[in-house]
Protein backbone atom coordinates (compact mmCIF):
# COMPACT_ATOMS: atom_id res chain seq x y z
CA UNK A 1 0.00 0.00 0.00
CA UNK A 2 3.05 2.50 -1.24
CA UNK A 3 0.79 4.92 -2.74
CA UNK A 4 2.74 7.90 -2.26
CA UNK A 5 5.24 5.42 -4.13
CA UNK A 6 3.01 4.08 -6.56
CA UNK A 7 1.70 7.58 -7.61
CA UNK A 8 5.77 8.71 -8.39
CA UNK A 9 6.35 5.29 -9.93
CA UNK A 10 3.01 5.84 -12.41
CA UNK A 11 4.02 9.32 -13.58
CA UNK A 12 8.12 8.47 -13.60
CA UNK A 13 7.37 5.76 -15.84
CA UNK A 14 4.21 7.64 -18.25
CA UNK A 15 1.20 5.87 -17.14
CA UNK A 16 -0.18 8.76 -14.75
CA UNK A 17 0.79 12.53 -15.26
CA UNK A 18 1.06 14.43 -12.16
CA UNK A 19 -1.59 17.05 -13.62
CA UNK A 20 -4.34 13.49 -13.13
CA UNK A 21 -2.65 12.75 -10.09
CA UNK A 22 -3.32 16.16 -8.97
CA UNK A 23 -6.90 16.42 -10.57
CA UNK A 24 -7.85 13.21 -8.52
CA UNK A 25 -6.80 15.20 -5.15
CA UNK A 26 -8.18 17.96 -5.96
CA UNK A 27 -11.86 15.76 -7.13
CA UNK A 28 -11.28 13.55 -3.54
CA UNK A 29 -11.39 16.95 -1.66
CA UNK A 30 -14.43 18.69 -2.95
CA UNK A 31 -16.60 15.07 -2.56
CA UNK A 32 -15.28 14.40 1.10
CA UNK A 33 -13.71 17.20 2.84
CA UNK A 34 -17.81 18.48 3.16
CA UNK A 35 -17.94 15.55 5.51
CA UNK A 36 -14.50 15.68 7.30
CA UNK A 37 -12.74 19.00 7.21
CA UNK A 38 -9.55 18.04 7.08
CA UNK A 39 -8.61 20.94 5.31
CA UNK A 40 -8.10 24.86 6.49
CA UNK A 41 -7.19 25.82 2.29
CA UNK A 42 -6.18 24.37 -0.74
CA UNK A 43 -5.32 26.07 -3.94
CA UNK A 44 -6.43 23.95 -6.97
CA UNK A 45 -5.30 26.38 -9.32
CA UNK A 46 -1.77 26.81 -8.08
CA UNK A 47 -1.07 22.83 -7.93
CA UNK A 48 -2.47 22.52 -11.03
CA UNK A 49 0.09 24.83 -12.34
CA UNK A 50 3.07 23.09 -10.73
CA UNK A 51 1.83 19.78 -11.68
CA UNK A 52 1.68 20.95 -15.75
CA UNK A 53 5.29 22.25 -14.92
CA UNK A 54 6.45 19.07 -13.69
CA UNK A 55 4.34 17.13 -17.06
CA UNK A 56 6.54 19.22 -19.27
CA UNK A 57 9.94 18.71 -17.40
CA UNK A 58 9.24 15.25 -17.62
CA UNK A 59 8.13 15.71 -21.41
CA UNK A 60 11.36 17.23 -22.19
CA UNK A 61 13.37 14.78 -20.12
CA UNK A 62 14.43 16.81 -17.08
CA UNK A 63 14.65 15.53 -13.90
CA UNK A 64 11.76 16.49 -11.36
CA UNK A 65 12.87 15.16 -8.60
CA UNK A 66 11.87 11.78 -6.19
CA UNK A 67 8.51 12.96 -5.65
CA UNK A 68 7.96 14.40 -9.05
CA UNK A 69 4.15 15.21 -9.63
CA UNK A 70 2.79 13.69 -6.40
CA UNK A 71 -0.13 15.41 -4.47
CA UNK A 72 1.06 16.08 -0.64
CA UNK A 73 -0.70 18.18 2.05
CA UNK A 74 1.15 20.37 4.78
CA UNK A 75 -0.22 21.01 8.20
CA UNK A 76 -1.21 24.68 8.37
CA UNK A 77 1.36 25.47 11.02
CA UNK A 78 3.87 25.23 8.53
CA UNK A 79 4.95 28.58 6.72
CA UNK A 80 4.01 28.67 3.16
CA UNK A 81 4.60 31.99 0.83
CA UNK A 82 1.23 31.20 -1.21
CA UNK A 83 -1.82 31.22 0.89
CA UNK A 84 -2.01 31.61 4.70
CA UNK A 85 -0.48 30.02 7.71
CA UNK A 86 -3.43 30.20 10.35
CA UNK A 87 -2.32 27.67 12.74
CA UNK A 88 -6.23 27.46 12.80
CA UNK A 89 -6.48 30.17 15.16
CA UNK A 90 -8.38 33.47 14.49
CA UNK A 91 -5.17 35.02 15.50
CA UNK A 92 -3.26 34.10 12.41
CA UNK A 93 -6.36 34.12 10.05
CA UNK A 94 -4.99 36.13 7.46
CA UNK A 95 -1.10 35.99 7.61
CA UNK A 96 0.18 35.57 4.68
CA UNK A 97 3.82 34.08 6.01
CA UNK A 98 6.88 36.15 4.27
CA UNK A 99 8.92 32.95 3.47
CA UNK A 100 8.70 28.86 3.05
CA UNK A 101 9.53 26.62 5.83
CA UNK A 102 12.51 24.65 5.04
CA UNK A 103 9.93 21.50 4.69
CA UNK A 104 8.36 23.23 2.19
CA UNK A 105 11.32 24.09 0.23
CA UNK A 106 12.32 20.47 0.46
CA UNK A 107 9.46 19.23 -0.90
CA UNK A 108 8.97 21.45 -4.15
CA UNK A 109 12.27 20.59 -4.69
CA UNK A 110 11.97 17.47 -4.89
CA UNK A 111 8.88 17.89 -7.13
CA UNK A 112 5.85 17.63 -4.67
CA UNK A 113 3.32 19.67 -5.57
CA UNK A 114 1.43 20.86 -2.23
CA UNK A 115 -2.17 20.90 -3.07
CA UNK A 116 -3.50 22.07 0.55
CA UNK A 117 -2.70 22.72 4.04
CA UNK A 118 -4.82 20.87 6.83
CA UNK A 119 -6.89 21.60 10.06
CA UNK A 120 -5.21 20.75 13.42
CA UNK A 121 -5.88 21.78 17.12
CA UNK A 122 -4.93 25.60 17.42
CA UNK A 123 -1.40 26.67 17.46
CA UNK A 124 -0.60 22.29 17.77
CA UNK A 125 -2.34 22.54 21.50
CA UNK A 126 -4.59 19.57 21.53
CA UNK A 127 -5.27 15.73 21.00
CA UNK A 128 -8.74 15.30 19.08
CA UNK A 129 -8.08 18.52 16.43
CA UNK A 130 -12.02 19.66 18.32
CA UNK A 131 -9.55 22.75 19.63
CA UNK A 132 -9.36 24.41 16.00
CA UNK A 133 -10.28 27.84 15.98
CA UNK A 134 -12.65 26.88 12.87
CA UNK A 135 -13.85 23.80 13.21
CA UNK A 136 -13.16 19.80 14.27
CA UNK A 137 -12.08 17.67 11.83
CA UNK A 138 -13.78 13.96 11.71
CA UNK A 139 -12.51 10.83 11.68
CA UNK A 140 -13.16 9.11 8.71
CA UNK A 141 -13.67 5.35 10.10
CA UNK A 142 -16.36 7.28 12.14
CA UNK A 143 -17.70 10.47 11.61
CA UNK A 144 -18.97 10.71 15.21
CA UNK A 145 -15.16 10.25 16.40
CA UNK A 146 -12.30 12.56 16.57
CA UNK A 147 -9.18 11.96 14.48
CA UNK A 148 -6.56 12.30 16.76
CA UNK A 149 -4.45 15.49 17.49
CA UNK A 150 -3.28 18.07 16.34
CA UNK A 151 -2.39 16.61 13.20
CA UNK A 152 -5.69 15.68 13.12
CA UNK A 153 -6.44 16.91 9.50
CA UNK A 154 -2.86 15.37 8.09
CA UNK A 155 -4.31 12.11 9.44
CA UNK A 156 -7.28 11.91 8.34
CA UNK A 157 -6.90 12.99 4.89
CA UNK A 158 -4.18 10.22 4.03
CA UNK A 159 -6.40 7.79 5.88
CA UNK A 160 -9.21 9.13 3.62
CA UNK A 161 -7.15 8.27 0.24
CA UNK A 162 -7.43 11.92 -0.59
CA UNK A 163 -3.61 12.68 -0.39
CA UNK A 164 -0.96 9.78 -0.52
CA UNK A 165 0.74 11.53 2.12
CA UNK A 166 0.96 14.17 4.27
CA UNK A 167 3.38 16.30 7.12
CA UNK A 168 2.40 16.79 10.42
CA UNK A 169 4.00 18.15 13.64
CA UNK A 170 4.73 16.31 16.71
CA UNK A 171 5.09 18.27 20.43
CA UNK A 172 3.98 15.90 22.49
CA UNK A 173 2.44 13.01 19.79
CA UNK A 174 0.45 15.12 17.78
CA UNK A 175 2.09 12.76 14.24
CA UNK A 176 1.62 9.29 16.19
CA UNK A 177 -1.76 9.54 18.33
CA UNK A 178 -3.54 10.52 14.93
CA UNK A 179 -2.24 8.23 12.77
CA UNK A 180 -3.04 5.79 15.39
CA UNK A 181 -6.78 6.77 16.05
CA UNK A 182 -6.77 6.92 11.87
CA UNK A 183 -4.96 3.56 10.86
CA UNK A 184 -2.15 4.85 9.11
CA UNK A 185 1.32 5.27 9.84
CA UNK A 186 3.22 8.20 11.38
CA UNK A 187 6.57 8.90 12.15
CA UNK A 188 8.28 11.95 14.37
CA UNK A 189 11.88 11.92 13.89
CA UNK A 190 14.69 12.48 16.39
CA UNK A 191 14.86 15.85 17.56
CA UNK A 192 17.24 17.74 15.06
CA UNK A 193 16.81 15.35 12.49
CA UNK A 194 14.57 17.61 10.61
CA UNK A 195 14.32 21.85 10.18
CA UNK A 196 11.93 23.61 12.27
CA UNK A 197 12.52 26.67 10.42
CA UNK A 198 9.31 27.61 9.09
CA UNK A 199 7.29 25.76 11.74
CA UNK A 200 5.26 27.74 13.88
CA UNK A 201 6.20 27.18 17.44
CA UNK A 202 4.20 25.34 20.43
CA UNK A 203 7.31 24.30 22.62
CA UNK A 204 10.27 24.70 21.08
CA UNK A 205 12.71 22.11 22.83
CA UNK A 206 10.00 19.30 21.94
CA UNK A 207 8.23 20.11 18.54
CA UNK A 208 8.95 17.99 15.34
CA UNK A 209 7.74 17.60 11.42
CA UNK A 210 7.30 14.56 10.28
CA UNK A 211 5.46 12.21 7.66
CA UNK A 212 1.81 10.82 7.98
CA UNK A 213 1.54 7.55 5.19
CA UNK A 214 -0.38 4.79 4.42
CA UNK A 215 2.69 2.70 5.31
CA UNK A 216 6.54 2.83 6.29
CA UNK A 217 7.76 2.50 3.00
CA UNK A 218 6.21 5.83 2.22
CA UNK A 219 7.13 7.22 5.55
CA UNK A 220 10.98 6.27 4.62
CA UNK A 221 10.63 8.04 0.75
CA UNK A 222 9.28 11.25 2.92
CA UNK A 223 11.27 11.58 5.59
CA UNK A 224 14.49 11.41 2.77
CA UNK A 225 13.60 14.37 1.11
CA UNK A 226 12.67 16.45 4.18
CA UNK A 227 15.56 15.22 6.81
CA UNK A 228 18.99 17.01 6.93
CA UNK A 229 21.00 19.63 7.92
CA UNK A 230 19.55 23.37 7.79
CA UNK A 231 21.65 25.99 9.11
CA UNK A 232 18.50 28.25 9.73
CA UNK A 233 17.85 26.26 12.52
CA UNK A 234 19.94 26.69 15.95
CA UNK A 235 18.83 22.60 16.71
CA UNK A 236 19.29 21.26 13.46
CA UNK A 237 21.76 18.60 13.43
CA UNK A 238 24.51 18.34 11.26
CA UNK A 239 24.74 14.78 10.45
CA UNK A 240 24.49 12.66 7.01
CA UNK A 241 21.12 11.19 6.05
CA UNK A 242 20.84 7.86 5.42
CA UNK A 243 19.15 5.89 2.38
CA UNK A 244 16.18 5.39 4.55
CA UNK A 245 14.32 3.52 1.40
CA UNK A 246 17.11 0.85 0.73
CA UNK A 247 17.75 0.04 4.34
CA UNK A 248 14.10 -1.12 4.11
CA UNK A 249 15.52 -4.01 1.86
CA UNK A 250 17.84 -5.03 4.11
CA UNK A 251 16.89 -8.39 6.31
CA UNK A 252 15.72 -8.16 10.01
CA UNK A 253 18.18 -10.27 11.35
CA UNK A 254 21.29 -8.39 9.77
CA UNK A 255 20.48 -5.30 12.27
CA UNK A 256 22.15 -7.12 14.91
CA UNK A 257 25.67 -9.19 14.45
CA UNK A 258 25.38 -11.83 15.95
CA UNK A 259 22.25 -12.71 17.65
CA UNK A 260 18.09 -11.66 16.96
CA UNK A 261 16.91 -7.67 17.22
CA UNK A 262 15.49 -7.34 20.56
CA UNK A 263 12.13 -5.40 20.98
CA UNK A 264 11.56 -4.34 24.28
CA UNK A 265 9.05 -3.79 26.60
CA UNK A 266 8.31 -2.07 29.44
CA UNK A 267 6.04 -3.05 32.17
CA UNK A 268 4.85 0.45 33.41
CA UNK A 269 3.25 0.90 29.25
CA UNK A 270 0.59 -2.16 30.28
CA UNK A 271 -0.63 -0.59 33.66
CA UNK A 272 -4.54 0.26 34.61
CA UNK A 273 -5.83 2.43 31.97
CA UNK A 274 -5.19 0.27 28.65
CA UNK A 275 -7.59 -0.24 27.18
CA UNK A 276 -8.36 -4.37 26.87
CA UNK A 277 -8.56 -4.37 23.12
CA UNK A 278 -5.51 -2.04 22.21
CA UNK A 279 -3.65 -4.09 24.88
CA UNK A 280 -4.64 -7.31 22.90
CA UNK A 281 -3.48 -6.13 19.38
CA UNK A 282 -0.27 -4.73 20.84
CA UNK A 283 0.54 -8.06 22.32
CA UNK A 284 -0.37 -10.00 19.16
CA UNK A 285 1.73 -7.54 17.38
CA UNK A 286 5.16 -7.67 20.05
CA UNK A 287 3.94 -12.04 19.64
CA UNK A 288 4.40 -11.21 15.30
CA UNK A 289 7.94 -10.07 16.00
CA UNK A 290 8.89 -13.37 17.57
CA UNK A 291 7.23 -15.12 14.60
CA UNK A 292 9.99 -13.11 12.84
CA UNK A 293 12.64 -14.22 14.85
CA UNK A 294 13.30 -11.33 17.44
CA UNK A 295 13.55 -11.65 21.59
CA UNK A 296 10.98 -9.60 23.05
CA UNK A 297 13.08 -8.66 26.60
CA UNK A 298 11.19 -6.58 29.17
CA UNK A 299 12.64 -3.02 30.16
CA UNK A 300 11.81 -0.56 32.39
CA UNK A 301 11.11 3.22 32.34
CA UNK A 302 10.30 4.29 36.02
CA UNK A 303 9.88 8.01 35.46
CA UNK A 304 7.27 7.44 32.60
CA UNK A 305 4.58 7.89 35.37
CA UNK A 306 5.77 11.62 35.74
CA UNK A 307 5.95 12.65 32.11
CA UNK A 308 2.20 14.07 31.55
CA UNK A 309 2.76 16.37 34.47
CA UNK A 310 6.84 17.01 33.36
CA UNK A 311 5.23 17.98 29.54
CA UNK A 312 2.39 20.32 30.57
CA UNK A 313 4.91 21.97 32.51
CA UNK A 314 7.63 22.08 30.24
CA UNK A 315 5.65 22.57 26.59
CA UNK A 316 3.42 25.23 28.59
CA UNK A 317 6.23 27.29 29.82
CA UNK A 318 7.73 27.49 26.17
CA UNK A 319 3.68 28.09 24.77
CA UNK A 320 3.83 30.87 27.01
CA UNK A 321 7.34 32.37 25.96
CA UNK A 322 6.25 31.45 21.88
CA UNK A 323 2.96 32.99 22.03
CA UNK A 324 4.23 36.18 23.76
CA UNK A 325 4.80 37.59 19.52
CA UNK A 326 0.99 37.83 19.15
CA UNK A 327 0.17 41.06 20.87
CA UNK A 328 -2.11 42.71 18.45
CA UNK A 329 1.20 44.77 17.39
CA UNK A 330 3.30 43.36 15.11
CA UNK A 331 1.06 40.98 13.03
CA UNK A 332 -2.03 38.62 13.37
CA UNK A 333 -5.65 39.99 15.34
CA UNK A 334 -5.69 43.18 16.89
CA UNK A 335 -9.34 43.66 18.56
CA UNK A 336 -11.12 46.82 16.42
CA UNK A 337 -12.43 47.50 20.29
CA UNK A 338 -9.99 49.15 22.34
CA UNK A 339 -9.35 52.47 24.20
CA UNK A 340 -5.69 52.07 24.87
CA UNK A 341 -2.49 49.71 24.20
CA UNK A 342 -3.42 47.55 27.49
CA UNK A 343 -6.75 47.70 26.55
CA UNK A 344 -5.87 46.12 23.09
CA UNK A 345 -3.04 43.93 24.13
CA UNK A 346 -5.68 41.90 26.64
CA UNK A 347 -8.89 42.25 24.11
CA UNK A 348 -6.59 41.05 20.97
CA UNK A 349 -5.09 37.66 23.11
CA UNK A 350 -8.78 37.19 24.87
CA UNK A 351 -10.99 37.31 21.37
CA UNK A 352 -8.26 35.59 19.06
CA UNK A 353 -6.98 32.74 20.88
CA UNK A 354 -9.27 29.96 22.33
CA UNK A 355 -9.76 28.37 25.31
CA UNK A 356 -7.34 25.94 25.53
CA UNK A 357 -4.57 28.00 23.95
CA UNK A 358 -5.64 30.47 26.81
CA UNK A 359 -5.44 27.75 29.36
CA UNK A 360 -1.85 26.64 28.20
CA UNK A 361 0.01 30.23 28.07
CA UNK A 362 -1.95 30.87 31.50
CA UNK A 363 -0.21 27.68 32.95
CA UNK A 364 3.06 27.75 31.41
CA UNK A 365 3.21 31.89 32.67
CA UNK A 366 2.57 30.34 36.10
CA UNK A 367 5.36 27.81 35.75
CA UNK A 368 7.60 30.98 35.11
CA UNK A 369 6.60 33.53 37.44
CA UNK A 370 9.06 34.53 40.59
CA UNK A 371 8.69 32.43 43.25
CA UNK A 372 7.47 29.42 41.38
CA UNK A 373 10.07 28.79 39.07
CA UNK A 374 12.37 26.30 40.76
CA UNK A 375 9.31 24.89 42.17
CA UNK A 376 7.94 23.87 38.38
CA UNK A 377 9.97 24.61 35.49
CA UNK A 378 13.31 23.62 37.23
CA UNK A 379 12.10 20.26 38.63
CA UNK A 380 10.17 19.67 35.45
CA UNK A 381 13.85 20.26 33.89
CA UNK A 382 15.11 17.90 36.27
CA UNK A 383 12.76 15.06 35.96
CA UNK A 384 12.84 15.24 31.85
CA UNK A 385 16.96 14.46 32.24
CA UNK A 386 15.27 11.19 34.35
CA UNK A 387 12.95 10.25 31.80
CA UNK A 388 15.73 10.25 28.88
CA UNK A 389 18.20 8.38 30.99
CA UNK A 390 15.83 5.88 31.19
CA UNK A 391 15.18 5.48 27.65
CA UNK A 392 19.11 5.51 27.45
CA UNK A 393 19.52 2.47 29.89
CA UNK A 394 16.83 0.72 28.34
CA UNK A 395 18.02 1.00 25.15
CA UNK A 396 21.26 -0.60 26.19
CA UNK A 397 19.39 -4.05 26.45
CA UNK A 398 17.00 -3.33 23.37
CA UNK A 399 16.64 -2.14 19.88
CA UNK A 400 13.60 -0.65 19.61
CA UNK A 401 10.90 -0.17 22.39
CA UNK A 402 7.49 -1.44 21.75
CA UNK A 403 3.55 -0.25 22.97
CA UNK A 404 0.70 1.10 22.50
CA UNK A 405 0.64 4.73 20.90
CA UNK A 406 -2.68 5.50 23.02
CA UNK A 407 -4.58 4.33 25.69
CA UNK A 408 -8.00 3.90 23.73
CA UNK A 409 -8.93 3.41 20.59
CA UNK A 410 -10.37 7.13 19.25
CA UNK A 411 -12.95 8.70 20.96
CA UNK A 412 -16.11 10.14 20.17
CA UNK A 413 -16.31 14.26 19.35
CA UNK A 414 -16.84 16.27 22.34
CA UNK A 415 -16.64 13.19 24.75
CA UNK A 416 -13.51 15.19 26.87
CA UNK A 417 -13.73 18.73 25.72
CA UNK A 418 -15.37 19.19 29.47
CA UNK A 419 -12.35 17.55 31.24
CA UNK A 420 -9.02 19.25 29.93
CA UNK A 421 -6.93 15.92 32.33
CA UNK A 422 -8.89 13.42 30.67
CA UNK A 423 -7.61 14.69 27.22
CA UNK A 424 -3.95 15.29 28.17
CA UNK A 425 -4.10 11.95 29.27
CA UNK A 426 -4.61 10.21 25.26
CA UNK A 427 -1.26 11.64 25.17
CA UNK A 428 0.45 9.73 27.38
CA UNK A 429 2.29 6.82 25.80
CA UNK A 430 3.44 9.53 23.24
CA UNK A 431 4.91 12.31 25.45
CA UNK A 432 7.62 10.88 26.90
CA UNK A 433 9.25 10.15 23.26
CA UNK A 434 9.04 13.85 23.03
CA UNK A 435 10.77 14.60 26.58
CA UNK A 436 13.72 12.09 25.73
CA UNK A 437 14.31 13.60 21.67
CA UNK A 438 14.12 10.33 20.09
CA UNK A 439 12.34 8.64 17.29
CA UNK A 440 9.10 6.93 17.21
CA UNK A 441 6.70 5.63 14.47
CA UNK A 442 2.97 4.42 14.73
CA UNK A 443 1.75 1.47 12.43
CA UNK A 444 -1.75 0.20 12.24
CA UNK A 445 -2.03 -3.23 14.33
CA UNK A 446 -5.40 -3.67 14.45
CA UNK A 447 -8.89 -3.20 14.77
CA UNK A 448 -11.73 -2.55 17.86
CA UNK A 449 -14.70 -4.41 18.18
CA UNK A 450 -16.40 -1.39 16.56
CA UNK A 451 -14.28 -1.51 13.79
CA UNK A 452 -11.65 1.39 15.38
CA UNK A 453 -8.47 1.29 14.15
CA UNK A 454 -5.37 0.55 16.73
CA UNK A 455 -1.69 1.64 16.63
CA UNK A 456 1.67 0.32 17.70
CA UNK A 457 3.96 2.58 18.63
CA UNK A 458 8.13 1.52 18.18
CA UNK A 459 10.56 3.61 19.88
CA UNK A 460 14.57 3.87 18.90
CA UNK A 461 17.62 5.35 19.83
CA UNK A 462 18.73 8.86 18.72
CA UNK A 463 18.91 9.47 14.77
CA UNK A 464 17.95 5.49 14.89
CA UNK A 465 15.39 5.96 12.01
CA UNK A 466 16.86 3.70 9.49
CA UNK A 467 16.62 0.58 11.90
CA UNK A 468 13.39 1.93 12.90
CA UNK A 469 11.98 1.79 10.08
CA UNK A 470 13.26 -1.09 9.13
CA UNK A 471 11.78 -3.12 12.36
CA UNK A 472 8.18 -1.51 11.29
CA UNK A 473 8.66 -2.16 7.55
CA UNK A 474 9.30 -6.18 8.57
CA UNK A 475 5.93 -5.92 10.22
CA UNK A 476 3.80 -4.55 7.54
CA UNK A 477 5.40 -7.25 5.47
CA UNK A 478 3.49 -10.07 7.50
CA UNK A 479 0.46 -8.31 8.13
CA UNK A 480 -2.11 -6.18 6.58
CA UNK A 481 -3.52 -3.61 9.06
CA UNK A 482 -2.21 -1.11 6.69
CA UNK A 483 -4.15 -2.10 3.62
CA UNK A 484 -7.56 -1.42 5.65
CA UNK A 485 -9.37 0.98 4.29
CA UNK A 486 -12.36 3.59 6.06
CA UNK A 487 -15.60 3.97 5.84
CA UNK A 488 -15.54 7.21 4.33
CA UNK A 489 -12.57 7.42 1.71
CA UNK A 490 -12.08 8.22 -1.40
CA UNK A 491 -11.55 4.75 -3.36
CA UNK A 492 -15.12 4.11 -1.65
CA UNK A 493 -16.66 6.90 -2.92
Amino acid sequence: MALLTQIRDDIRDGRLTSRLAVERSLQAIQALDPQLRAFVSYDGDRALDLAEQIDERMAEGQPVGPLGGVPVAIKDNICTRFGYTTCSSKMLERFRAPYDAHVVERLEAAGAVIVGKTNLDEFAMGSSTENSGFFPTRNPWDLGRVPGGSSGGSAAAVAARIIPAALGSDTGGSIRQPASFCGITGLKPTYGRVSRYGLVAYGSSLDQIGPLTLDVADAALLLSVIAGHDPRDSTSVSREVPDYVSALRDPLESLRAGGPVRIGVPVEYFGEGLDAEVRAAVEAAIEEYRNLGAAVVPVQLPHLAYAVACYYVIATAEASSNLARYDGVHYGYRTPRAEDYIDMYCASRQEAFGAEVRRRIMLGTFALSSGYYDAYYLKALKVRTLIRRDFERAFTECDVIAGPAAPTPAFRLGEKTADPLSMYLADIYTISVNLAGIPAIVVPCGLSAGGLPIGLQLMAPYFAEAPLLRIAHAYQQRTDWHTRTPAVSWRSA
